[in-house]
């Protein structure tokens, strides 16, 4: 897999001194800076310690099986921004050659919210998935396509299982399923994260799992 995050600090210099402290007990295989710089901080062979409690597909050890990388950003707590131009480029040059070099699928590039939606927010919906998509980086399916949508809890939560988020089999919008929900929203219906299950948010879960279980 390969994950990404946002450092979620106020400088790049924070949390490079925060990934490179063994007392932090936190690491990721890169960092990239707001303005493209680029730092390798753990051998990609190796593992890092970036995903924590985790799950996707029924895996639970994110970290022994995906690449980390950080990006610059304050995050929802320090004034969350947009991902500038110069570091997505440097972001999608990155990730082209970490694809060569591992065989990810599109499905398995993911945010750490994707993987811990009960915890996390980043890389968050100011994210560009569709741009890394467009370059061959993930997976954006063709949302006008999709098949008829169905505003059923119960068919929602099977889909979001069935594309590989942990999310319960309860047919009740209860707590645990809103944050999936939301953090499906993060990334692929960022213009509204609420964790509600109106009718764009149902189609575009169903659009995805259909697609995926086709492919």
């Amino acid at each position: 897999m390969l994950i990404l995050h946002y450092t979620g600090m106020m400088s790049a210099a924070a949390a490079l001194d925060r990934l490179c402290d063994p007392a932090a007990k936190v690491s990721a295989h890169y960092l990239i800076d707001e303005d493209g710089t680029v730092w390798r901080l753990v051998e990609e062979a190796q593992r890092a310690w970036h995903a924590g409690v985790s799950s996707w597909r029924g895996r639970s050890d994110i970290n022994a099986a995906s690449i980390g990388i950080e990006l610059v950003n304050p995050g929802h707590e320090f004034g969350y921004r947009p991902f500038p131009e110069a570091q997505m480029a440097a972001l999608e040059t990155l990730a082209r050659a970490i694809l060569a070099r591992h065989p990810i699928p599109p499905r398995h590039v993911l945010g750490h919210s994707d993987v811990a939606p009960l915890r996390k927010e980043d890389p968050g919906e100011l994210f560009d998935w569709p741009r890394l998509a467009r370059a061959g980086i993930g997976l954006w399916p063709d949302f006008s396509h999709g098949p008829p949508h169905r505003r059923d809890v119960a068919a929602a939560q099977a889909a979001l299982c069935t594309i590989g988020y942990a999310c319960p089999r309860s047919g009740r919008l209860d707590d645990e399923t809103h944050a999936v929900i939301t953090a499906f929203q993060r990334h692929y219906r960022p213009a509204r994260c609420d964790g509600a299950l109106d009718d764009e948010t149902a189609a575009r879960i169903g659009a995805l799992a259909a697609a995926l279980a086709s492919a």
